[in-house]
């Protein structure tokens, strides 16, 4: 067998123990493969640092857009207007969901090297009330940028707006505390950090705005409100990817014996400045300012 070593934010390199999980078969109607789908959905509560009294984890069966679709169909619905903050073309393909699902929107472009700015949305809320949502990526794969959450949570709280992340390639590999940070919906996926494989995205509500979603979502299969009541067991509504929530309960366990969130970053963080200095020379860094590329 090829063995890839894989340089992507995701789907990363597994584990042989991870990929030995996926050699059993599970049904979805069996009581031990419930617990296992309602043990993951805790396990991510804590990773998040919040409560299960204020949020909860809903899993979603496809990739991280699946689970960011079920999230701004559900939570904005026919009703809801959203402001998606965009510097990469991950902010782009929320602009294209909500093109598709007839959602009313607006977006504000920044620069693919630029962080948006809180006081530019905060002016943008304080001039269209008919916003209800804020909706943003955390770590922005198009250029690896970090988006600045916190500052906008804040902001999106203060006009009392929903806030949306796009946290795909950061929950698990960065400390975010969600409620601090004022996050009602933030969603990842089992491929990303965690270092599980491809198969489902998660969705870490605020019980209260989750419980808004009755009946607001656009879609069948990616009504978010239903997969959660539905998931009240651990059943899934339709048929999950069992192997793969398999390996990720491996991937969660794997994940805490190296130390969880912190070890994990900061292999990551190691790793990078170990690949900085073997591909620097020569290269510009496209984040070191705005204008133009600039030599290291």
């Amino acid at each position: 067998m090829i063995n890839y070593k894989l340089l992507t934010p995701g789907p990363l390199t597994t584990s042989k123990t991870v990929k030995e999980e996926m050699m059993v078969d599970h049904c979805t109607w069996d009581n031990d493969y419930k617990q296992i789908t309602q043990w993951i959905r805790g396990e991510l509560l804590e990773l998040a640092h919040v409560s299960p009294e204020e949020y909860t984890a809903v899993l979603m069966q496809g990739s991280g857009t699946f689970g960011v679709e079920s999230a701004i169909t559900s939570s904005v619905g026919r009703d809801g207007k959203v402001l998606i903050l965009s510097n990469g073309a991950y902010g782009e393909r929320q602009e294209d969901i909500c093109k598709h699902a007839g959602l009313k929107y607006r977006i504000q472009h920044f620069h693919y090297n630029e962080i948006p700015d809180a006081k530019v949305v905060a002016e943008i809320l304080a001039a269209d009330p008919e916003i209800t949502h804020v909706s943003m990526v955390h770590s922005e794969t198009t250029s690896g940028i970090l988006n600045d959450i916190e500052s906008v949570g804040r902001v999106a709280k203060a006009a009392g707006k929903v806030f949306i992340v796009d946290a795909m390639s950061s929950f698990g590999g960065v400390e975010i505390p969600v409620a601090d940070w004022g996050i009602d919906f933030i969603i990842s996926s089992a491929n990303k950090c965690i270092q599980g494989v491809p198969g489902f995205s998660f969705i870490i509500c605020r019980l209260d705005e989750l419980k808004k979603c009755e009946g607001k979502a656009v879609s069948l299969s990616l009504d978010l409100y239903d997969q959660w009541k539905g998931m009240f067991d651990g059943k899934w509504r339709f048929t999950s990817p069992t192997h793969v929530v398999l390996a990720f309960a491996k991937a969660i366990e794997e994940m805490k014996q190296e130390g969880g969130n912190p070890a994990r970053h900061k292999r990551y963080t190691d790793n990078e400045k170990l690949l900085v200095i073997w591909i620097a020379i020569g290269l510009a860094f496209y984040l070191k300012q705005r204008k133009n590329f600039v030599k290291e």
